[in-house]
């Protein structure tokens, strides 16, 4: 079988190393990469169920693939991710023209579930919790995402029951993967060009597998000569342990950036969240981090409009980005998920809330604004990931995130080099290479 498969991931990092995972899976059954979906005779969505509307989404893109192969053999309509997990039987149903639906804990079925429907035509439905098999199985297949900065997913599922929250319903409870095996999975990407490994988990921070924890898989995964940067995220405040934050005092690969979401600066808000910390938690481990490294940036996520809040809880979620400076970070209004405790509460007037998330947003802007700008005429660490789509210059990365864009060519792809910003706008940096003699490079 010669087919050809293209994939549209929404949402999260871990949809983008999931579809990366299902390219690898499907290539064994004779599916090739496309990256023109005219062409593909397979069309997966990888979707998300976090936003507002998912949902409608996924079906508003099933209408567009209509038009797109209205005149062409209608391709194989497979639904994977969050939306499929939580949909499955009713998308089949409401869409004659999915064929295959898939939750996220069963892509070690993709293979014969795709098979099974080409020989028999018969639509099917795979939504069950089976995070071992799924690990099991895609342990045994070559993770060829290529990437200078490569995903790496330890851990899924969540046990926290945020109120708000469909993650516990779409990607089931907590499960971590076995510490060889990741760290097996990290040699093969640093052996075919990874130089940045950025680990994965719905509460990433959360990870335990027998006396392991994040902190351990941190410094194995430093031993790793190739790999010369490590990242994780997204983290929950509750898994925020000494044993991790000790990490950033000693470790020399780990990027002094803490994605930590806290959601909201009212204690009040936070309890109705069952976010189960407190601001004053918030703040220790911010204080925690600082004192053991004062480089140390913090990015973070906000619902904004939450039910019951009042002005007092913006003001304080207001008065935190303020006091913590973070500097890059995500910031919505509160829309319910069915099936969510949330989604019976009173919603707030949108007003309110859409001239709150605008007033959050200008100052999380401006805190962006003035920490790139104060890099202006400094000299960071640049690690180049690819051209620039017009082939002139390079992209890379700061040790903050930071997008750089600067005058370089393709062999320095893979190098960490000393970049001098000349100008800067909120989301990227501007600059110049410069070599060891602190000399422009021609």
């Amino acid at each position: 079988m010669n087919q050809k498969i293209f994939i549209k991931t929404f949402g999260c990092q871990m949809n983008e190393y999931d579809s990366n995972r299902i390219y690898d899976s499907v290539k064994k059954i004779g599916f090739q990469k496309t990256e023109k979906y005219e062409e593909a005779n397979c069309y997966l969505l990888n979707t998300c169920h976090i936003r507002d509307k998912a949902k409608e989404k996924v079906y508003h893109e099933i209408g567009r693939v209509k038009k797109i192969f209205r005149s062409k053999q209608k391709p194989l309509v497979i639904i994977a991710g969050c939306v499929a997990q939580a949909e499955n039987q009713e998308m089949l149903k409401r869409e004659p023209y999915i064929d295959l639906v898939i939750g996220p804990q069963s892509y070690h079925k993709i293979n014969d579930t795709i098979l099974n429907h080409i020989e028999k035509k018969k639509k099917i439905e795979e939504t069950e919790f089976d995070a071992i098999s799924k690990f099991d199985y895609l342990n045994k297949i070559n993770n060829d995402s290529g990437k200078i900065s490569s995903f790496l997913t330890i851990q899924e599922g969540c046990d926290k029951f945020c109120h708000f929250c469909v993650v516990p319903y779409t990607r089931g409870p907590e499960y971590s993967r076995p510490l060889e095996q990741i760290l097996d999975e990290a040699k093969y990407l640093a052996d075919n060009g990874a130089q940045e490994i950025v680990l994965l988990g719905q509460n990433v921070n959360a990870y335990s597998y027998e006396q392991n924890k994040l902190s351990n898989l941190i410094f194995e995964i430093e031993k790793i000569p190739q790999i010369k940067r490590i990242r994780y995220t997204t983290s929950h405040p509750k898994d925020m342990s000494d044993d991790l934050i000790k990490v950033y005092k000693s470790s020399k690969k780990l990027m002094p950036l803490v994605h930590l979401p806290v959601q909201s600066g009212s204690n009040k808000i936070l309890e109705r969240m069952n976010r189960k910390h407190t601001i004053s938690e918030y703040h220790k481990i911010f204080d925690k981090l600082k004192d053991i490294n004062p480089n140390i940036e913090f990015s973070s996520d906000f619902i904004i409009g939450y039910p019951g809040e009042e002005e007092e809880d913006f003001q304080a979620t207001f008065e935190l980005i303020n006091k913590i400076k973070f500097i890059n970070s995500f910031s919505f209004i509160f829309s319910p998920r069915p099936g969510t405790v949330a989604a019976d509460l009173e919603l707030i007037d949108k007003k309110i809330s859409m001239e709150r998330l605008e007033i959050i947003q200008n100052q999380l802007f401006e805190n962006q604004i003035n920490m790139n700008k104060s890099l202006e005429n400094k000299t960071i660490n640049v690690l180049v990931e690819n051209l620039t789509d017009d082939k002139t210059q390079v992209f890379g990365r700061s040790e903050y995130m930071t997008s750089v864009i600067f005058n370089g060519k393709k062999e320095d792809i893979g190098k960490i080099l000393p970049v001098r910003i000349i100008k800067s706008n909120r989301s990227t940096l501007f600059g110049e290479i410069i070599n060891n003699s602190n000399q422009k490079v021609a």
